[in-house]
This record gives structure tokens, C-alpha cells and sequence, in this order.
């Protein structure tokens, strides 16, 4: 364990947040970049977009002169008694020079599908600046994360010279948004390239565009694809509805029973974590209306402190529906409905044991005993951090210099699984979860856009980081 450090005025921030402001407009170019091409993880969607993205990622990359090996890897995976190929991922390796860490740093390449383009304002591939925010998918979640990574590695060689001593490991992955499927396998191939002291992870969010945010819990997830079936085959309503229960019917009523009347999850044996002392309430209410955008009149789910409710807490929210659309829908009782679900679970809670309660549930409550069938199971681990070492010393005292604030210990409501593999593979890292988004990013969502002072502060804060970790004695 690192037991040393030189002092602190030996490190030039000043020098270190220089090179960040003359290399920022490079980095919101290379963002405009990776934002054009449509790197979906996503089942039907083309590999060679992803393949495209992950080569472009990696000249970036060999760009700096920065890394002994730079490459394109893919790892295989089994899923369905198949063996399958992983989505490309782009690994970069330097080494420590005696007796300084290594970091490893981490984003994902991928981003989520566009939904409908007539929900987007600005076309979802072109990048696009709208005020201090550049629109397009993945200009976030998480291309920005790539570029932060790329810029602050820059600005710490060109600031520091020869007493730049971290080493640095880079793996992009590109599934994140797809399941990770093909992670476990990724990290045995490659496991001595990406051992590492600290891993920063550049994927989470920040309270505001002027606080940073550290992030502290992270909810597990289990998704799936649910079919609720009534009918052996569709039927004229006026002939037998009435009688014949058909399977929206089913659908809605089973759906439900998964929250109480205040909206809260209604699922025996899903658990909410209680706050430990300290835990920050997050979001006022008043917060939760201006950035969700609750229409008027609307009121919020559940009862208790936002981070009760958010970060502690579970969530179940049916995230698509196979139904015909009102264009093309027909008076007829449908037989059957496809549905996918999120349900996100309390940090403490294993995974496959929330899965179970879900299953138990939908099965004990389907109405006028529909069938049920449910596939396409994914079960991510909830992640609760420990911030008591040296790494996140460095990391709090970097980031409110590179802000100009202190940063927020926060809880997320989303999920990044794969911290758990990676806390499970290196069990001697300090994991550090930073990011670049603000409450208006609208991650995964039309619209999604990138606050340009906030990757700037998040690079400067990650630079001095760089520099401050090229001064920790193992």
C-alpha cells in the first residue's frame, strides 16, 4: 500500500490546468467525432458501427504517443449453450515507473438505441451545440467518459514530462449499455494489462454543473422480457369481448399489483436499504419536479427522502411493449403481450435473489391465470463503495480543484453491474466512480446532450488526479 506521498506543493496545478484549457477544444472535437457514428450494442443492430467506433477510439488514443500498446479486443462468451463474440473493446497499456500505481480507466464506447428521431430536436448522429451543451447520442453516457479519460491523460503528460510516473491502464468497453455480456470473460483474457491500484470509472453523474459528484452506491438491476398470454389466437372484440379475457387486459391488471397506490414497489422480499447517518437526502422535491419535469399536477412516487426513495431504495419500470400502435391497431382481442422490465434493487441486495421475489410475485398475482413466460433474464449486482483510502483522498482533493468545489458524496439510482466483477477480479483496487453528466444530460433518453463546462471541469479534475496519483510513493 502506497504509505507516502511527495508534498503537495511540488505538484504545479497550475501547469496542469493550462494544458487542460489548450487541449479542450481537440477533446470537444474528438467528442463531435465518436458522436457520429452509431455505435448501438444492441441485438439488430450493425457490429460494423461498433467495430468503426472502437478503431476510432483506439487512434485516438495511439494519437497521444502516451501508450506502449494500444488495440481493438473482443472476447468470447456463452449465452444459450452458444458461443458468442463480445462487442469490440479498446485496450491501452503504460506502465508505472518503480514504486508509483498503476489506474486503470474505464467507459464504455456503446450508447443506446435513438427511439423515434421525431422525439430528438437536433438529428441524435450530428453533433450538435445548443447553447454550453453539445446534443447527441452518447455525447454523454458515455463518449464523453471516453474523451475525459483521452483529454486528462494528455493534459498530465504535457504538464508533468518526465514526472508523469502513474502507470496507465485504458479499457473502453463497448456493451455496456447491451448487458456486458462478454465483461467476465474480457477481464480473465486481459486480467495482468488491467490489474491496477485505482480504477476510475467515468460513468457515473454530478449534482450540477458546478458540483462535482463522487459517487457512493449504485443500484443493482435485473431486466427481462415478459409475455403474458391469455388466447390461442386473436379475436374479433365485439364477437367475444366481455368474455374472453385478453391479454392487455392481463397485462395491465397484473402490471398493477407491482406498486402500491402511492406508486411505491409492492414486491415482497425486495428490500430498501436504510440511510446510515451522513447519507446526503439528494434532491429536494422541488429538484425532483424541475429536473424529472413533472408536469403539472403530477406528484412524485413513495414516501421518504429522495435517496430513500432512489438510492436505497427499489424501482420496477416497464421500459417497452409490444402492443400494435394506434395507426394500426384493430378491434381485436390480442392474445398475447411482450413486455421488458427494469427493476432496479437496493444496494445489499444479491440479485438473483430480487429476481426470485420478482418471478414469485408475477406468477402468485397473474389474473384469470394467464400464462406467463419470461427470457432474456440480465441480473447486475448493486455496488457500494469504500471511500476510507489513500485514492479517494486524492480524488476529492483533485476534483474540487478541478471545480472549484468540494465534491458531493452521492448515491446514483442507475447501475453499473460490472463495478461488482470488477471489485470480485481485483479485490486490492480502490474504485473511484466519477462522471460527467448533470441533471439536464437526459442520458438514454431524446436529447441527450453534453455540458461542455462540465467535461472541461471533469478533465481538469481527472488530470490532477493523473498528477497527484505520479506522486504516490507504493
Amino acid at each position: 500500500m502506497p504509505v507516502d506521498q511527495q508534498p503537495a506543493s511540488d505538484l504545479d496545478s497550475a501547469a496542469v490546468l493550462a494544458a487542460v484549457g489548450e487541449g479542450f477544444p481537440a477533446a470537444v472535437a474528438a467528442l463531435g467525432a465518436l458522436v457520429r457514428i452509431p455505435s448501438i450494442a444492441f441485438p439488430g443492430f450493425p457490429r460494423e458501427a461498433l467495430e468503426r467506433d472502437a478503431e476510432a477510439v483506439a487512434e485516438l488514443f495511439r494519437g497521444t504517443g502516451l501508450f506502449e500498446t494500444v488495440a481493438v479486443h473482443a472476447a468470447g462468451y456463452e449465452e444459450d449453450g452458444e458461443q458468442r463474440l463480445g462487442s469490440p473493446a479498446v485496450l491501452a497499456h503504460r506502465p508505472a515507473a518503480p514504486g508509483r500505481p498503476t489506474v486503470l480507466l474505464y467507459a464504455h464506447h456503446d450508447v443506446q438505441p435513438t427511439g423515434d428521431d421525431a422525439d430528438w430536436d437536433t438529428p441524435p448522429f450530428e453533433p450538435t451545440l445548443v447553447g454550453e451543451r453539445l446534443h447527441g447520442r452518447g455525447a454523454s453516457d458515455d463518449k464523453a467518459g471516453v474523451v475525459t479519460h483521452l483529454a486528462a491523460v494528455t493534459a498530465a503528460a504535457a504538464a508533468l514530462g518526465d514526472a508523469f510516473e502513474a502507470g496507465v491502464a485504458l479499457f473502453v468497453e463497448g456493451e455496456e449499455e447491451a448487458g456486458s455480456r462478454s465483461f467476465a470473460s474480457f477481464l480473465d483474457e486481459h486480467h495482468d494489462l488491467l490489474d491496477a491500484d485505482v480504477i476510475v470509472v467515468a460513468d457515473s453523474d454530478n449534482p450540477s454543473t458546478t458540483t462535482p459528484g463522487l459517487t457512493t452506491t449504485l443500484r443493482g438491476n435485473v431486466t427481462f422480457a415478459l409475455t403474458v398470454s391469455t388466447l390461442g389466437h386473436a379475436s374479433h372484440s365485439g364477437m367475444v369481448g366481455g368474455a374472453a379475457p385478453d391479454a392487455v387486459l392481463a397485462t395491465v391488471k397484473l402490471l398493477a399489483t407491482l406498486w402500491d397506490e402511492d406508486g411505491a414497489v409492492a414486491v415482497a422480499g425486495l428490500h430498501r436499504e436504510p440511510a446510515q447517518p451522513g447519507t446526503p437526502a439528494g434532491w429536494s422535491e422541488e429538484e425532483l419536479v424541475r429536473d424529472a419535469a413533472l408536469l403539472p399536477g403530477v406528484a412524485s412516487l413513495g414516501s421518504g427522502t429522495f435517496a430513500e426513495r432512489v438510492w436505497l431504495g427499489p424501482a420496477i419500470t416497464v421500459t417497452g411493449l409490444d402492443v400494435p400502435d394506434v395507426m394500426h391497431a384493430s378491434n381485436t382481442l390480442l392474445p398475447s403481450v411482450r413486455l421488458r422490465m427494469s427493476v432496479r434493487i437496493a444496494p445489499g441486495q444479491d440479485a438473483a435473489e430480487a429476481f426470485a421475489a420478482v418471478r414469485a410475485h408475477l406468477e402468485a398475482h397473474a389474473p384469470f391465470g394467464a400464462h406467463l413466460a419470461i427470457a432474456e433474464v440480465d441480473l447486475g449486482q448493486p455496488y457500494r463503495a469504500d471511500l476510507s483510502g489513500w485514492a479517494a483522498e486524492d480524488a476529492r482533493a483533485a476534483l474540487e480543484e478541478g471545480w472549484g468545489a468540494p465534491a458531493a458524496l452521492t448515491g446514483i439510482g442507475g447501475s453499473i453491474p460490472f463495478i461488482a466483477t470488477l471489485t470480485e477480479r481485483f479485490p486490492g483496487a480502490q474504485i473511484l466512480i466519477t462522471g460527467v453528466e448533470d441533471p439536464d444530460t437526459r442520458a438514454h433518453a431524446p436529447n441527450e446532450s453534453q455540458h461542455l463546462g462540465v467535461l472541461r471541469k471533469a478533465i481538469a479534475g481527472e488530470a490532477l488526479l493523473l498528477a497527484r496519483l505520479s506522486r504516490r510513493i507504493l
